[in-house]
């Protein structure tokens, strides 16, 4: 779903490593720096599923897709106010990436909120995440990350009972389909950050995503969608799954190291189990907390596995590039010996 996102990046184990740069200084000056964006990528994910939360109180009122559909909708509104994209000026390419995105934005929040109108949202959550946590396997492409996978598997095994029939089946379903969109949104998320500045890729997808959903919002909802409660529990939806953790995401990512800032978001699924159970007072048996565990594991080696690659990566190509130097100049210090002086002949310098 939407909600994990952005800036996403936003995402939980895709998120590029270049985004984020650690705050210069001492250790300790660094360890005290770093726990002000800490605080905000955990503000930003409490945000989103407790208002996660609220969505799924509100769904009664409005119906899942009247639900998705307000939160879309209001969404839009702020973030096309307070960004102004520029609609001129981009080409064919670009359109077409943005309105990808926000399709895929659409579909991955029409199919979170049928799961979360069916199974716990904890459970939810943890079948969603297997989306971006397979993404990183498969782009790893290393034999060590099936381990991670396998790891995950597990927590799902144990989450379904050894069958969906506990969770409800179609919950699972869509799901495990939203996470799917989850990575395609990861994927979609990056390449439109290329194409748009700051924030205006987002804002046109929303407002993209909106269009789709609105029709069959009012087919499925109606008139509901217009009474003021209603509305006024849509824009909480809207702000607090949307417009705040974007924002307290992309302050965060200023002066946290990406592979910090993923390590934290694949603490979701902890966090959605903890807000069905204070907001919508669902509980959590032992099995679904070890099941829930296995998956954030797993989903916290894959993104040390990968950032160890990448910095592993990183130094073989700064060693390398230092290497290079060296032998130039090396080179450059043998010619400079066999080149005869200024003002000599060549015959003159061999007699010396």
């Amino acid at each position: 779903m939407e909600e994990s996102r952005t800036a996403a990046a936003g995402a939980v184990v895709a998120v590029p490593e270049a985004v984020g740069v650690a705050a210069a200084g001492p250790p300790a000056e660094r360890g005290r720096r770093s726990l002000g964006p800490v605080a905000l990528v955990v503000g930003g994910m409490l945000s989103v599923q407790f208002g996660a939360a609220i969505a799924v109180l509100l769904m009664p009122r409005a119906g899942a897709v009247g639900v998705v559909t307000l939160r879309l909708l209001l969404a839009a509104v702020v973030l096309l106010v307070v960004c102004r994209p520029k609609v001129r000026g981009h080409s064919r390419a670009d359109w077409g990436t943005v309105l990808v995105f926000g399709a895929v934005l659409a579909a991955m929040n029409l199919l979170f909120y049928q799961a979360a109108d069916r199974i716990p949202l904890g459970a939810a959550v943890t079948l969603e995440v297997l989306g971006p946590l397979t993404l990183s396997v498969v782009a790893s492409r290393r034999l060590g990350n099936l381990l991670w996978a396998g790891l995950a598997l597990g927590g799902v095994v144990l989450l379904s009972g050894g069958g969906f029939d506990r969770l409800d089946p179609v919950g699972a379903a869509f799901a495990l389909a939203a996470g799917a969109m989850w990575a395609a949104y990861i994927v979609f998320s990056a390449r439109t950050g290329q194409r748009f500045p700051q924030a205006d890729g987002l804002a046109l997808a929303m407002a993209f995503g909106a269009v789709l959903t609105l029709p069959l919002g009012i087919v499925d909802a109606g008139s509901k969608l217009l009474v003021p409660s209603t509305i006024g529990l849509g824009l909480a939806v809207a702000l607090m799954s949307s417009v705040l953790p974007y924002t307290l995401e992309l302050l965060a990512l200023r002066r946290l190291p990406a592979s910090t800032f993923a390590i934290l978001m694949s603490g979701e699924p902890a966090l959605a189990a903890m807000a069905g159970f204070l907001v919508l007072h669902q509980d959590l048996s032992l099995t679904d907390a070890l099941a829930i565990a296995l998956v954030i594991m797993a989903s916290v080696g894959a993104v040390q596995a990968q950032a160890g690659r990448r910095r592993a990566e990183r130094e073989k190509s700064a060693a390398e590039r230092t290497a290079g130097r060296a032998a130039g100049r090396t080179t450059e210090r043998a010619a400079e010996g066999a080149a005869p002086p200024a003002g000599r002949t060549g015959r003159e310098s061999a007699d010396q």
